[in-house]
C-alpha cells in the first residue's frame, strides 16, 4: 500500500520483489479488486501492480479531467515506487489509459493487453450526460444500473454477492471525481492514432459485451499493427470478473510470449503473439482467439488547428455533438458563412478566451438569452449550462436573476424552458 500525493494513485503491489512489473489498470467504477481473481496466478510470474483510479476504493478524491493526466498520474508514481518498464493490462478506462501509455510513452512499455477497451467510448454526449446525471442524482441512480452494463443477466442472477459488491462499489466512488472520468473518456479519441501503438497487444473482449463490445475491439485490432483478438463467451463487460479463468490464462500466455525489449538493447521483441498460437484456456467453454489483419498505418496527425478547428471542439464541448451535427448539416449556401462565423468567432474566439471560465460563461449567456427573449437558444444553453458543471439550482438563481433585472415575463417564460430541458437531461434512464 502508498501514501497518496495530489499528482500519484492509491497503489498496492503482490508478488516477488525481483519479477517484471505487471500493471493492471481498472474500469470506470471499479477499484483494484476488480482483478482479485486474476492475481494469484499472475503474481506467479511477475510483481503485480494495481492502482485505483481518483476517488475510488477509498483513494483521495483528487480529480482528473483527462487520460492523459490519468496516464501521468500513473507514470509519477511509478517513478516514485522506482518502476521504470512494465506491462500493462486495463479494462475499459483502464485500456484508454494503457492505449495512452502506447502512444506518448513506449520506451516504458513491454507489452499491452487491452480489456473491453474502445479508441473511442460512445459519444462525448452520452458521457457529459452522465457527469449530469451524477451531479444531479448523486451516483446511486448509476450505480444501480451498473450490473446491467458490467454482467449478463445470467451471471447476475446467479452470483447476487457480486453484483451487489459492483452497486456498492459504484455507490462508494466519490461524484465529483466519476465526473472527471467521464469528461476524460468524452474527450477520448485515438482512432487515428492506433497505427503507431508499437508494443505486442492482446485485445480481450467479451461476446455479449453492450458497453466496448466485439465491434469496438475489432476497431482496435484493425489499427494496431502487432494486435490479437480474444473473444470470451459468456461474458460482458466486466470480463475479468465474469469470465477470470479464460481472461488469467490468456493474459498470462500474451505476457509470457510478447514482452518486447527495450529499445537500447538492440534486442528485438520476443516471439510476438500474431506468430504463436495461443491455447485455449481451460474454462466452461472455448475461448476463439481470432488474428485479424492490421490496417494501413493512417496518414500523421493534422497540422496544429486553427480558430474553426478550435471553436467546432469548444462547440461540440459545450452544445454537444448531436446539436452541432444538426446544425451544420443543415447549412447551405444561404447559412454556410454564418455558422463558419459562428464557429470561429464565438466559439473559437470568445468561448476560448482565458479570462472567464465556462460555468460563468454559462451563467452570463443565459441572462443574455433571457434578456432577448430567445427562448429556442435558451434551451440549447440550457444544456450546455448542465455539462458546464451548473447545477439545476444554480440555473435556478440564475434564472431569478434575470428576472430583477429582464423582467417577470421573460424570466417566466425562461422557466418553462429551462426545467423542461433540466427535467430531460437530468433524469436517469431506465
Amino acid at each position: 500500500m502508498s501514501e497518496t500525493p495530489p499528482n500519484t494513485l492509491q497503489y498496492r503491489f503482490d508478488g516477488p520483489e525481483d519479477a517484471p512489473v505487471l500493471i493492471l489498470g481498472p474500469s470506470l467504477g471499479t477499484t483494484w479488486h476488480m482483478w482479485d481473481r486474476q492475481v494469484p496466478e499472475l503474481s506467479r510470474q511477475w510483481r503485480v501492480f494495481r492502482f485505483d483510479l481518483p476517488g475510488h476504493g477509498g483513494a483521495p478524491a483528487h480529480p482528473a479531467g483527462s487520460v492523459a493526466e490519468l496516464a501521468d498520474r500513473l507514470l509519477a508514481t511509478l517513478d516514485a515506487a522506482g518502476v521504470q518498464r512494465f506491462g500493462y493490462a486495463g479494462c475499459a478506462l483502464g485500456g484508454a489509459i494503457g492505449i495512452e501509455l502506447a502512444l506518448r510513452h513506449p520506451e516504458r512499455l513491454a507489452s499491452l493487453a487491452l480489456v473491453a477497451a474502445s479508441p473511442r467510448f460512445g459519444t462525448a454526449d452520452e458521457f457529459r450526460q452522465r457527469g449530469v446525471i451524477v451531479r444531479t442524482n448523486g451516483l446511486d441512480p448509476i450505480a444501480r444500473t451498473s450490473p446491467e452494463r458490467w454482467f449478463t443477466g445470467s451471471f447476475a442472477a446467479a452470483q447476487p454477492a457480486i453484483t451487489e459488491w459492483a452497486v456498492q462499489m459504484v455507490r462508494t466512488t466519490d461524484p465529483g471525481c466519476y465526473i472527471a472520468a467521464c469528461e476524460a473518456l468524452a474527450a477520448f479519441d485515438v482512432r487515428a492514432e492506433l497505427g503507431r501503438v508499437g508494443v505486442p497487444t492482446l485485445v480481450l473482449v467479451g461476446s455479449d459485451d453492450q458497453v466496448t463490445g466485439p465491434a469496438e475491439a475489432r476497431t482496435l485490432v484493425a489499427g494496431i499493427r502487432d494486435a490479437r483478438l480474444a473473444v470470451v463467451p459468456g461474458a460482458s463487460h466486466l470480463v475479468p470478473v465474469e469470465q477470470p479463468a479464460a481472461v488469467t490464462d490468456l493474459l498470462t500466455h500474451h505476457f509470457a510470449t510478447a514482452w518486447q525489449q527495450p529499445y537500447d538493447t538492440g534486442q528485438t521483441a520476443l516471439p510476438s503473439l500474431a506468430a504463436v498460437p495461443v491455447p485455449v484456456p481451460a474454462a466452461p467453454q472455448p475461448v476463439p482467439v481470432a488474428e485479424i489483419a492490421p490496417a494501413a498505418v493512417p496518414a500523421d496527425a493534422p497540422a496544429p488547428a486553427d480558430r474553426y478547428e478550435t471553436g467546432l471542439k469548444i462547440r461540440r464541448e459545450v452544445l454537444g455533438d448531436a446539436h452541432v451535427d444538426r446544425a451544420l448539416a443543415a447549412a447551405d449556401d444561404f447559412s454556410g458563412d454564418f455558422q463558419d462565423f459562428l464557429t470561429r468567432y464565438a466559439w473559437g474566439e470568445i468561448w476560448d478566451r482565458p479570462g472567464l471560465d465556462r460555468r460563468t460563461r454559462s451563467c452570463i449567456t443565459l441572462t443574455a438569452l433571457v434578456a432577448g427573449g430567445h427562448l429556442r437558444e435558451l434551451a440549447f444553453h440550457t444544456r450546455a449550462a448542465l455539462r458546464n458543471g451548473l447545477t439545476p439550482d444554480e440555473i435556478k438563481e440564475v434564472l431569478l436573476q434575470a428576472a430583477v433585472y429582464c423582467g417577470v415575463p421573460a424570466a417566466n417564460s425562461a422557466f418553462r424552458v429551462a426545467q423542461e430541458v433540466i427535467q430531460e437531461e437530468t433524469t436517469p434512464a431506465e
